[in-house]
């Protein structure tokens, strides 16, 4: 086993993808104009960061469950973490942006998801495959339920957080999440299951303009078999992705290794690098008087994207652990150093890591 010292490297690299296709997708408002190659391009991007994000948390939600001893104090943990990342999300959603932040809606999956990672593998597997099934259906038939859209707002909250959502929703995250766990379970590693992800990806990604062009109708609606299949396609898609270049050998190697330097300092701060990216839009919007761009703002951009990036960059190189970590750490008693002074390639949470093959 390795040292608990160490990390397993996809995990922060998914992450550190994750978190720069949010950045990008916020952004989006800074290019109202842009050319159709250019708003395909940010809308695969946007697609791909929040189920990204929630498959990385299953790993690393595996990780920690992996490395625990004490299964009801490492429920609390996470528990005490979903809960401050709900309240993080509520006071963000105050800020007056246009960012759907997606904060609360993460930490009641972490609540939620943590005890099914738990489960043997089997039922894990099945629990995931029952809430692909569902979700749809679920979805349109609490869509048709008029009186929740009038009922308390406690109410309210958790139908929206589970199946009401816009953009994000429990039964449509859930199963991103059960993934990560289950590609932990099984190694990251070449092998029958990567290349079954491979092949897998391009026929997910192409089923939503399949459907449109032999229905004549559009598959827009977030949360619906066609547009979770799209969004698989493009997680699986960047999962084999890193995966293959995490496994290779010789130049190529050395390039990806150079390539995930930075993604992988970004991953590991990407909470503070969300917080602060907000932050930057809300500053924005408010010296704006709330009034949008009409044109590519390529400042307004550079702002809300580059600069965080470089703030991240600086601060791992010059200090080391992301502030909010640091602070999400102490909170939930599995306090991280400010300066690790061992190696930075592993798992999240200090949990042991299963070695890359």
């Amino acid at each position: 086993m390795k040292s608990l010292s160490q990390r397993l490297p996809v995990p922060d690299v998914l992450r550190g993808v994750a978190i720069i296709a949010m950045l990008i997708a916020h952004a989006a408002r800074f290019h109202p104009n842009a050319p159709r190659a250019v708003e395909f391009a940010v809308g695969n991007i946007n697609d791909l960061a929040s189920p990204l994000f929630a498959l990385v948390m299953g790993m690393s939600a595996q990780l920690t469950w992996n490395a625990s001893s004490r299964a009801g104090r490492t429920y609390l943990q996470q528990v005490l973490r979903g809960v401050i990342l709900i309240v993080l999300g509520l006071w963000m959603a105050t800020w007056g942006t246009w960012v759907m932040v997606v904060l609360a809606y993460l930490g009641l999956l972490l609540i939620i998801g943590v005890p099914v990672l738990h489960l043997r593998t089997a039922w894990v597997a099945v629990v995931a495959l029952v809430v692909v099934l569902a979700s749809d259906p679920l979805n349109a038939f609490a869509r048709t339920q008029t009186w929740i859209y009038t009922a308390d707002p406690v109410t309210r909250f958790f139908a929206d957080m589970v199946a009401l959502g816009g953009s994000y929703r429990l039964t449509n995250l859930l199963p991103f999440f059960l993934l990560g766990g289950l590609l932990i379970r099984h190694g990251l590693r070449r092998g029958p299951l990567l290349w079954a992800m491979a092949a897998a990806a391009p026929l997910a990604y192409v089923a939503r303009p399949l459907a449109e062009k032999l229905t004549g109708r559009e598959f827009r609606l977030s949360g619906n078999y066609v547009d979770t299949l799209h969004d698989a396609g493009l997680v699986l898609a960047v999962t084999v992705a890193v995966v293959l270049l995490a496994t290779s050998s010789g130049a190529l190697r050395t390039v990806s290794d150079r390539v995930f330097a930075p993604l992988k300092v970004w991953g590991r701060h990407a909470l503070s690098l969300y917080l602060l990216h907000v932050g930057l839009i809300a500053w924005w919007v408010a010296t704006h008087e709330r009034v949008l761009p009409s044109h590519f703002d390529p400042l307004g951009w550079a702002m809300v994207v580059i600069l965080p990036l470089v703030l991240s960059w600086c601060w791992d190189r010059w200090v080391g652990t992301g502030p909010v970590e640091w602070l999400m750490g102490r909170v939930t008693l599995r306090p991280k150093p400010l300066r690790p002074t061992a190696s930075r390639t592993g798992a999240p949470g200090n949990a042991p890591a299963e070695p890359v093959r």
